[in-house]
């Protein structure tokens, strides 16, 4: 027998396999499944059934949860792209006899397209792979009906059983390969600056001597994360507090400790950084929040990089922010590691504060923003002896990369200055804002200013101004300092 011969012979058992199971479902009674299968695929049809799922998810869910929602949404477009142009027309398989599959089932609109592999199925393991990959619990609650999505296209007569397996496999694998590509983005935006080495932070391999206060109001505890801290570093001592607790624990514990280490996000690492500094200590960050803007930019992209800057003692001295009331000192005096602003940023942070516990986070920030672009008005101020009106004041720890007057992204934590960018009052906020975001990094535009510089004084703010520091809220003293602290805090970061 030919090698020819024998390939046809398998391709003739696997088709002749393929149409037996098709007709086993096709053909056969499923109680229940008449009016629920045919209208869930039709419910699929132009990833309608996924949009509508990533919508809700991102208005209803966590951070993490939107964040999976994203990517299950960029997991069904390569699936789609990939099989609408290259699998559908390389294979040209024709679709199934409809002989014996009931005429309630048949689709109103009978597929044109060609049959291998199924589009249906490829967009419904894609969207729950992408989705499961950030998201482990809403992959689970959403896998049903992808699974249902994908038997009813054999189970309407339009698709082999060859056709879902292959096309559910190349949805799996679109969906690792965004959450690589995404993952890659991450590690590319995580390129440490140029921050001086700390040649005095002691090497810690099994923890011993370091404090790690968790903040599990932001469910940091109850992350892979935290299991890698415990497993790689067990003689460290980790305190969980939550709420008003989490200043006072981390006062305590950099009076103890040979390193105090943070599990959290931004907001959470600026009391950590404000203790350290205070105790002269070291500071170790491990990423576990909602966000984590600070330890992205100093190149951490998860706690297994702090772990092994800890083992090997690795660490850079960073520049802090510094607020400085007006005749303030000690316990009036905060630290920025990111940033500060006033004006519109910090009233939408204000009213988005206090919607999400009653609404929800992504329902609260849309509230917040149609409130604030509507009604909000310029701040009235005296910058460096000048007098001003302005829709935001921002203060960069650090020189940030791109355009805008609240980016996000620097390039290194140790130049000690301040990037001041200041978007001018008059008209409305929203088109103010906007055109200041179309404005170079360092301009000057007649609704925007960006410059840098280490101090600046900051006068009459009318009382009850808010201002925002790292993510936290306050309310704005009357007159105050900015200036930055060059190499003010020693941070483990592996090399």
């Amino acid at each position: 027998m030919t090698d020819q011969h024998q390939k046809l012979t398998w391709r003739g058992t696997l088709a002749a396999w393929d149409r037996r199971l098709f007709d086993l479902v096709a053909q056969r009674h499923w109680p229940g499944a008449e009016r629920v299968l045919p209208a869930l695929g039709r419910a699929a049809n132009h990833g309608v059934l996924w949009g509508g799922t990533a919508a809700a998810i991102t208005v209803v869910g966590s951070p993490r949860a939107r964040k999976g929602a994203l990517t299950a949404a960029a997991s069904l477009a390569l699936a789609s792209a990939t099989i609408n142009t290259v699998g559908k027309w390389s294979v040209r398989r024709p679709r199934p006899l409809l002989e014996g599959v009931p005429v309630a089932r048949l689709p109103t609109v009978p597929p044109w397209t060609t049959s291998f592999p199924s589009g249906h199925s490829a967009s419904a393991a894609a969207f729950t792979a992408g989705l499961a990959l950030e998201s482990p619990g809403w992959g689970a609650a959403v896998a049903p009906v992808a699974a249902s999505v994908a038997f009813s296209r054999v189970y309407t007569g339009v698709h082999y059983p060859s056709d879902v397996l292959a096309g559910a496999a190349l949805g799996i694998a679109a969906g690792f390969a965004v959450r690589g590509l995404a993952r890659r983005a991450e590690q590319a935006r995580a390129v440490p600056g140029a921050e001086r080495p700390a040649a005095d932070a002691p090497a810690l391999p099994d923890g011993a001597g370091l404090t790690v206060v968790v903040n599990t109001a932001s469910g940091a505890a109850r992350g892979a994360g935290f299991d890698v801290l415990r497993a790689r570093l067990p003689r460290a001592e980790v305190v969980e507090c939550a709420g008003e607790e989490v200043e006072a624990a981390m006062a305590a514990a950099a009076a103890r400790a040979r390193v105090l280490g943070v599990y959290g996000g931004d907001g959470t690492v600026n009391a950590a950084a404000t203790a350290a500094l205070r105790a002269g200590v070291p500071l170790a960050v491990f990423p576990g929040g909602t966000l984590n803007h600070f330890a992205l930019d100093l190149g951490l992209t998860g706690p297994e990089d702090t772990c092994r800057a800890l083992a090997a003692g690795q660490a850079v001295r960073v520049s802090l922010g510094r607020i400085t009331p007006a005749g303030g000192a000690g316990q009036g005096v905060r630290y920025f590691l990111n940033n500060f602003s006033i004006g519109a940023y910090p009233e939408l942070l204000r009213h988005r504060l206090r919607w999400a516990p009653r609404i929800g986070g992504g329902p609260a920030a849309v509230l917040a923003a149609w409130r604030v672009l509507r009604a909000e008005r310029p701040v009235r101020m005296t910058l460096a002896g000048r007098p001003r009106s302005a829709w935001l004041l921002f203060a960069g720890n650090g020189t940030y990369q791109g355009t805008g007057p609240a980016p996000r992204r620097r390039a290194g934590l140790g130049e000690g200055l301040l990037d001041l960018r200041l978007v001018h009052g008059g008209g409305r906020p929203g088109p103010r804002l906007l055109a200041a975001a179309f404005a170079g990094p360092l301009s000057r535009s007649p609704v925007h200013i960006a410059t840098r510089l280490r101090r600046l004084r900051v006068a009459d703010v009318p009382p009850g101004t808010p201002l925002a520091y790292d993510g936290e809220y306050a309310q704005a003293p009357t007159a105050l300092t900015l200036d930055a602290l060059p190499d003010a805090l020693t941070v483990y970061r592996p090399r």
